[in-house]
């Protein structure tokens, strides 16, 4: 269970949260609240002193936070990103932050990385509310936690082969089996891949972790592993550089998935395909107007260097539809178009099954891990062609770049029952309780969620 837990504490100090349109009735049983001018606003924090400073809780009778008009099912993150090491438990909090919402948001409000920074030194416990799972809760946290780390190191120490080995480790933790294909083999059969990571002398890699019981419903988690994307040819520019090495978030994503699942020991037949490239420039590095053969056949047209993560995706979706899984997944941080659209904080998804898009839609929205659909639009499906190939990596279409992108991901998958690609940010840039700037696992609890109740 996650070290910030206790399971009981007579002396701990309680814990209330008040929305603005509760505050005068409030108030009046806190006359401290009113003397300090406290006005519920969000993230307002207010300590209330106890009469005596020799009291057993070292002076503080209860912590209160305003939520103001805020629905923020993690607010009370703040408490623990902001209190003095203690004891704390819940007090008076709203239905929509309280319960098992409050016990992961004080988990994650304790979230630091601390590879390259000596971490300051927190002592705080939560009791855990009445009828909350704590090993439930610190599952869905420690693996939010791996996500944010991966995608958080930065591409010297995040290349492929750490990537393959942050991998290697999660499938040992739970009995997987792993394996990592390169060389001649990697080149023979995944020429996509090959070819975006051939100009790096950081080898690339299809990293394979399989799980479960073979004869339960296959679920198949394919995320982009670029480690760092300089655009290749196609060179980024500066400020688009700054934060690529997010760009093996859906990597990252798929192993915090794949963690939850396997920990909860889920029914089912779990695959992680990670493509780990790093697309560089060099003599080697492939180029626009270069031609490769898919695994799947298909011919592609580089129109665009950095448009590498819907290649290495396509190979890796071509192996993963070859054993016709119930479900295929795909994570990926793929295009500034989906950005464009819904921002950090909202990731698109594409389908074309209705159950599953409700049924994924109503969890992101249950454990407040926001998703929106978008549609996979088949009128955009001509622009994606070639002259010289069966298709073309660069649509030539100035608009749609999401939809056009997940058209281009949905050629590669034939077989399997149903396909779900989603196009995540992998990155807080307004920091808000409990996320704070930096990677994150974006669509992880949202697909978590889904998964348990279909294979639970």
């Amino acid at each position: 269970m996650h070290a910030s837990f206790a399971k009981s504490g007579k002396s701990a100090v309680p814990l209330h949260a008040v929305p603005a349109k509760d505050l005068k009735a409030f108030v009046a049983r806190f006359p401290y609240l009113k003397a300090s001018g406290f006005a519920a606003k969000e993230g307002e924090l207010r300590l209330i002193p106890t009469s005596s400073s020799k009291d057993r809780r070292d002076g503080l009778a209860a912590a209160v936070l305003g939520l103001g008009k805020s629905r923020d099912a993690l607010a009370l993150a703040e408490f623990s990103e902001k209190l003095p090491d203690g004891l704390y438990r819940l007090g008076e909090v709203p239905e929509f932050c309280g319960g098992a919402n409050a016990a992961l948001a004080w988990a994650l409000g304790l979230y630091q990385f601390s590879r390259y920074k000596k971490p300051a030194k927190r002592n705080l416990k939560l009791v855990l509310p009445e009828n909350v799972n704590g090993e439930e809760i610190s599952r869905i946290a420690e693996n939010v936690a791996l996500a944010r780390d991966l995608i958080n190191t930065p591409p010297n120490d995040m290349g492929p082969e750490e990537l393959a080995a942050a991998a290697a480790a999660l499938a040992k933790k739970h009995g997987a089996k792993f394996r990592a294909i390169t060389g001649k083999t990697l080149a023979d059969n995944y020429p996509l891949i090959q070819a975006v990571g051939q100009g790096s002398t950081r080898a690339p890699r299809l990293i394979e972790i399989l799980w479960g019981n073979p004869k339960a419903p296959k679920v198949t988690l394919v995320g982009k592993g670029v480690c760092f994307d300089t655009g290749g040819y196609n060179l980024k520019p500066g400020s688009g550089m700054a934060t690529m090495k997010k760009d093996m978030g859906g990597a990252a994503v798929a192993l915090a998935v794949a963690g939850m699942a396997m920990g909860a020991k889920l029914n089912l037949r779990l695959r992680v395909l990670i493509p780990a490239v790093e697309n560089s420039v060099s003599g080697s590095a492939y180029r626009p107007s270069d031609v490769f053969k898919s695994r799947k056949g298909l011919t592609v047209e580089i129109g665009n260097t950095d448009a590498e993560g819907r290649l290495v995706l396509a190979d890796a979706l071509a192996a993963a539809d070859d054993e016709s899984p119930t479900l295929l997944i795909d994570i990926a941080t793929l295009t500034g178009a989906a950005r464009m659209a819904t921002g950090m904080e909202l990731p698109p998804f594409f389908t074309d099954d209705e159950i599953l898009a409700a049924d994924l839609q109503r969890h992101a929205n249950q454990v407040s891990d926001p998703l929106w659909r978008l549609p996979l639009w088949r009128g955009y499906e001509s622009t994606l062609s070639s002259p010289v190939a069966d298709l073309t990596n660069n649509p030539n279409y100035g608009y749609a770049g999401a939809i056009t992108a997940a058209l281009f991901l949905n050629r590669f998958v034939e077989k399997a029952k149903s396909w779900l690609h989603l196009d995540i940010a992998g990155w807080t840039d307004r920091p808000k309780p409990g996320r704070r700037i930096g990677g994150e696992a974006s669509a992880a609890r949202a697909i978590y969620a889904l998964l348990k109740e279909r294979h639970g």
